[in-house]
């Protein structure tokens, strides 16, 4: 067994990406179900009941482990660390922010803390923050990143190299061809996103789903929203953003992440996705997802 997954619990070193609303309780189940490590969001969770409720419906779903991405610029994240503890999940993954403050908690909790990283330089300060494992997140990866960073295929080695962590690999990865891939270049396990938002479990919209089958590989595209950009297709409103400069109000909010996510208005806000999405032509099921994945690698 990996030290990967010694710390998630899970049969295979597969972690789902956590991107909002459209992690739902039976995408993150059938992940675990399948042998990966599911995971809940938190980065549009503004109350904590609703967001117990999800933990409470995964369970009921799987008996199998399952964790959640702590959203560190998220007001409430404490609270739903406490909430999880309380649950019974044992790992998260730690993003959006600096995990300095929250890692204690999360250790004092019994929580392991993997935290997502850009660079080099980052990964060193989680590591000496009480980091239990890093993903490298490379910059062709979707949803939300920073300013700097590399592609996976240049971060993963860099931070095998530079830290004794063990390292998952992130961003370009959806079938056996990328899983080989990361674990030659050093990582002992990956996290996947774009791939399963293309799933049958997954509750986004059809019309997402079909625009990351369609897509090419260079169907994406980085909206800068001021703090931070987001990787996503590149819907009219996105090549119209990317065109004119200009960020509507409203693009990237719990409100607009319905409309576009789950109810189809594609123009109502961005829709999250990797450049894997050029890579993607159907929509199976989680467990085909992960059967390919293992069974290929």
């Amino acid at each position: 067994m990996s030290k990967v997954t010694a710390i998630l619990g899970s049969k295979y070193p597969i972690i789902q990406g956590a991107m909002g609303v459209i992690c739902n309780p039976e995408l993150v189940a059938a992940v675990s179900e399948a042998g990966g490590f599911g995971l809940l969001a938190t980065a549009f969770s503004m109350e904590p009941d609703p967001f117990r409720n999800n933990v409470r419906a995964t369970k009921q779903l799987t008996n199998k482990p399952f964790g959640a991405n702590l959203f560190v610029m998220n007001p409430h994240v404490t609270e739903f660390a406490q909430i999880l503890a309380e649950e019974g999940v044992r790992a998260v993954t730690v993003s959006a922010g600096s995990p300095k403050n929250l890692i204690p908690l999360l250790h004092e909790l019994d929580i392991k803390a993997i935290v997502v990283v850009p660079a080099v330089d980052v990964a060193r300060k989680a590591r000496d923050a009480g980091a239990d494992a890093i993903i490298a997140e490379g910059s062709e990866s979707g949803g939300m990143q920073g300013f700097r960073g590399a592609s996976t295929m240049v971060l993963v080695p860099a931070i095998v190299d530079a830290i004794s962590l063990p390292v998952i690999a992130a961003g370009g990865i959806c079938d056996s061809r990328g899983y080989r891939a990361a674990m030659a270049l050093g990582a002992q396990g990956i996290q996947v996103g774009t791939r399963f938002i293309a799933s049958r479990e997954c509750t986004a919209h059809p019309h997402y789903k079909q625009y990351i089958t369609d897509s090419g590989e260079t169907g994406t595209g980085l909206v800068n929203l001021g703090r931070a950009r987001v990787r996503a297709l590149r819907t009219p409103l996105v090549e119209k953003i990317l065109e004119d400069g200009k960020i509507p109000d409203g693009v990237f909010t719990p409100t607009s992440v319905e409309e576009s996510w789950i109810k189809g208005r594609l123009e109502a806000g961005l829709l999250p996705a990797g450049q894997v999405a050029g890579l993607i032509s159907d929509i199976p099921t989680v467990q085909e997802i992960i059967e390919e994945m293992v069974r290929g690698a």
